[in-house]
């Protein structure tokens, strides 16, 4: 009903963002509508780009009768503005990819038919652009 894996079900209880549900004499977990709700929003906050660890800690915070408003507030502009860099990074990305694929159009077209054109070569040589900082890897 939940859409996510018996496994994930049991992470979740472990890490606190679902109460333990109570067990049948045979040993099955009994779990609530509001359980089911509750993960359904926690899959939705993971795909805004909330952690694990963040629900864990607003969710205990509620079941407590605490108000985490003003943290999930917090939270959601921190990953409102971490996304439009991203954003911005992957416009810059793009604008790379397709010079790449420029260059990569015109070496390929003076290359001999069955011979090699050494494409990704070409990045390690240094012969295209360098990539936007964001995308090196880190030594």
């Amino acid at each position: 009903m939940s859409g996510v894996s018996p496994d994930t079900i049991r992470y979740y209880e472990r890490l606190g963002i679902l109460p333990h549900a109570p067990r049948t004499a045979s040993g099955y977990r009994m779990y609530t509508p509001e359980s089911v709700e509750r993960v359904r929003l926690v899959q939705r906050a993971l795909q805004l780009g909330f952690t694990l660890a963040e629900l864990s800690d607003i969710l205990k915070t509620r079941d407590k009768g605490g108000i985490p408003c003003r943290r999930v507030l917090q939270l959601a502009e921190e990953k409102l503005v971490s996304l439009g860099r991203r954003i911005a990074e992957l416009q810059q990305t793009e604008l790379y990819m397709k010079a790449l694929v420029r260059h990569w159009r015109a070496t390929l077209s003076q290359t001999a038919p069955g011979s090699k054109a050494l494409l990704l070569h070409s990045l390690a040589d240094g012969l295209v652009a360098s990539p936007p900082k964001k995308l090196r890897r880190k030594r």
